[in-house]
């Protein structure tokens, strides 16, 4: 997994004007929590933030800190929601060995069989593992599949050292009969075309 050490600031000041502040300062508000510890309030340069939460559950090492450097998860991203920047993290601390529990995005890896479509209802699964080496996703090779197989939570190969934390009968993937969900969107197309047939043909009699 990937870790990133990013160095943090303590914030004094709360609220949204103090917030926008932080921000016009190129920082980003965030709030660190867990192990039944206060919540500290802090301060993180937003460019190089941004840059680690590229990488899902990124393993963040906050430095800075008057205890020292804190290992810490992001556990909720806000956003500004139209023009996509960070408006504030809170950020779950973790210990070496602890497991935790995480979302991991599903890779569907390898070629559909020949008639088949792909219906993925699922793109991410929750599981149970070691804080700092979690796995960047869960991927399943769907060439060996037939048309109406069905996979679920259970069905995916896990990596090491992680076990399922979801519903094991949740639905992931499914793969669907190309040709049969080809056939309702034809037939709807015809009947748009004999609609505006019958449409030009009520107009020209109008005339």
């Amino acid at each position: 997994m990937s870790e990133v050490r990013i160095a943090a600031e303590p914030r004094t000041e709360f609220g949204k004007g103090a917030a926008r502040r932080t921000r016009r300062a190129g920082r980003v508000p965030a709030v660190l929590y867990g192990h039944g510890t206060d919540p500290q309030h802090i301060s993180l340069p937003g460019h190089d933030l941004m840059l680690a939460l590229k990488t899902p559950n990124v393993l963040l090492t906050i430095e800075g800190l008057g205890d020292g450097a804190e290992l810490a998860l992001p556990k909720d991203v806000q956003r500004d929601p139209v023009k996509g920047f960070l408006e504030h993290v809170d950020l779950l601390l973790v210990k070496r060995g602890e497991k935790v529990v995480v979302d991991l995005p599903i890779q569907l890896v390898g070629d559909v069989v020949p008639g088949g479509q792909v219906a993925q209802t699922a793109v991410e699964i929750s599981v149970e593992t070691e804080a700092t080496r979690i796995p960047e996703s869960v991927e399943f090779d769907i060439s060996e599949l037939q048309i109406d197989s069905q996979v679920l939570a259970k069905d995916l190969k896990l990596p090491s050292g992680t076990t399922l934390a979801a519903d094991e009968d949740v639905l992931v993937v499914q793969i669907l009969d190309a040709s049969a969900s080809a056939e309702p969107e034809a037939e709807a197309e015809a009947a748009e075309g004999e609609a505006a047939e019958g449409a030009e043909a009520e107009g020209e009699s109008a005339e």
